[in-house]
């Protein structure tokens, strides 16, 4: 894990970030000697969350595909 000082971060405050993303966390020190872990936020989006097609498709095509699907073959 990469360490940094509370001044550096603040003047490293986009990079910081981006390795945090990269690797997981970082660790940010104060002077007084209290340190701070920083991790990326988890996603919270379902695997199955995807874009919607713009397709134009009616119920009699959708049926048909599905017969398709259910064929012998």
């Amino acid at each position: 894990m990469k360490e940094f000082t509370l001044p550096e971060a603040r003047q490293r405050l986009a990079s910081v970030l981006d390795l945090a993303v990269a690797e997981g966390e970082v660790r940010i020190r104060r002077k007084d000697g209290r340190a701070f872990v920083l991790r990326p936020e988890q996603s919270v989006l379902s695997p199955l969350d995807v874009p919607a097609l713009e397709a134009q498709l009616g119920r009699d095509d959708i049926l048909d595909a599905v017969r398709e699907g259910r064929r012998p073959a």
